[in-house]
């Protein structure tokens, strides 16, 4: 005879694909459950991480920007100083100068010519006299002019001078003249040589 299967195997069969689906759905689940569990926990280390890095950066810039500000103090320091030396050889070096320069005033002073006041202000000088006649006045203007240590002598006021500061019977003459100061520079040892 043959046999007739009256059990219910559809539904059966339906239920055992609902149990697998079921199981499949909380595997799938729980797989990606621990997938974005995962990757949250590599994110947050990677931020962490990150962050690290980044507040390490900041303290080397907060040194570096320190060094960098010592750096521009000891620069500043440095040009100060500089500067000071600078005057100070300035200085030493021209303290001969005057003397040299008085010393070639004498000698392009001619007779019957007198200085009553010189006033220097930087490379300038301004000289205040009395001159017997006018010949000596062109003669230390020519004087003046030859001299190395002079240059562009400037005669500014000539005029008649009052009785009192007249030197003999003749009539002098009062003038006042700006010229300027100029270092002469040494022979170098090829000029010396010829």
């Amino acid at each position: 005879m043959a046999k007739i299967n009256l059990l219910p195997w559809r539904e059966t069969l339906r239920e055992e694909r609902k149990r697998r689906f079921l199981a499949l759905m909380v595997v799938v689940l729980i797989a990606s459950g621990g997938v974005v569990l995962a990757a949250d926990r590599y994110m947050r280390g990677s931020i962490e991480n990150q962050i690290a890095r980044n507040d390490y950066l900041l303290a080397e810039i907060r040194v570096v920007d320190e060094q960098v500000e010592e750096i521009s103090k000891l620069q500043q320091q440095k040009t100060e100083i500089q500067e000071r030396m600078s005057v100070i050889q300035n200085l030493q070096g021209s303290r001969p100068v005057i003397v040299r320069v008085f010393d070639e005033l004498v000698k392009t002073l001619p007779d019957g010519v007198y200085f009553e006041s010189l006033e220097r202000t930087g490379e300038s000088m301004d000289i205040v006299g009395v001159a017997e006649s006018y010949s000596q006045l062109t003669a230390l203007m020519r004087k003046l002019d030859g001299s190395d240590w002079f240059a562009e002598p400037n005669l500014r006021i000539i005029s008649a001078a009052e009785d009192e500061e007249a030197f003999s019977d003749t009539a002098a003459n009062r003038f006042n003249l700006n010229l300027t100061l100029v270092t002469p520079e040494e022979p170098s040892l090829d000029d010396a040589s010829e």
